[in-house]
């Protein structure tokens, strides 16, 4: 039973790769590894994660455009643009000589991330519309999780600890999504940002609470 789950498994990642170029394959490749790094050095609050991610989501973009799938290519291409955004925000330092650190979210931001989260709903829909694509069931799941990652990625922007709950709700629900498109081994990458995102989120809320201590 567990050989045949297992080639079922192989067949799986390697049977819808079977028609597509090893370029395309080299570069699916390097936006797992650089996608990977990206949260990796997030985690580590590494202001590294701006150009490892810079890098996986312009050729992200790419493979989405060729793909089809115009949601997604969207959203990488916002993620290229808050990418750089998050990048200078990180690099800003403070009137204590200290670059910023990480807090929760205000009331006004929150309200400021619903309105992102309710915008990216709209523009991704009408974009579809705009193509003159047929809406199916993965294109809604594809508009919903684009407006949870926009919010999440400007979150992150701001160093807000928030932003991990929504790359976990976001991964979750990425990862049968992309199975079911034959992309499996971005289905796996988003599998392993959610067990990366978990610990992330810890470790920022174990240094959150240590900055309260010292304020204290």
């Amino acid at each position: 039973m567990a050989f045949f789950i297992v080639i079922g498994m192989i067949d799986f990642f390697i049977g819808s790769y079977i028609e597509t170029s090893w370029t395309n394959i080299i570069l699916e490749i390097i936006v797992f590894i650089f996608g990977i790094l990206s949260v990796w050095y997030a985690g580590k609050e590494n202001i590294l994660v701006y150009p490892t991610g810079l890098i996986a989501t312009v050729i992200t973009v790419y493979l989405l455009y060729l793909a089809g799938y115009l949601g997604d290519m969207i959203l990488n291409g916002y993620y290229s643009i808050m990418s750089i955004y998050g990048w200078y925000k990180w690099s800003q330092i403070t009137e204590n000589n200290k670059p910023i650190e990480i807090s929760r979210t205000n009331t006004k931001e929150k309200f400021f991330g619903v309105i992102i989260f309710i915008v990216t709903l709209i523009v991704i829909y009408l974009v579809y519309k705009w193509v003159g694509n047929e809406i199916l069931v993965e294109n809604y799941i594809d508009v919903i999780t684009s407006g949870i990652f926009f919010t999440g990625m400007y979150f992150m922007a701001l160093k807000k600890i928030e932003n991990w709950t929504l790359w976990i709700i976001g991964d979750l629900v990425s990862i049968p999504l992309y199975a079911y498109r034959g992309l499996g081994i971005l289905a796996l990458q988003f599998a392993i940002f959610t067990i990366m995102a978990i610990m992330a989120y810890r470790s920022w809320y174990k240094i959150l609470e240590e900055q309260k201590k010292n304020n204290e």
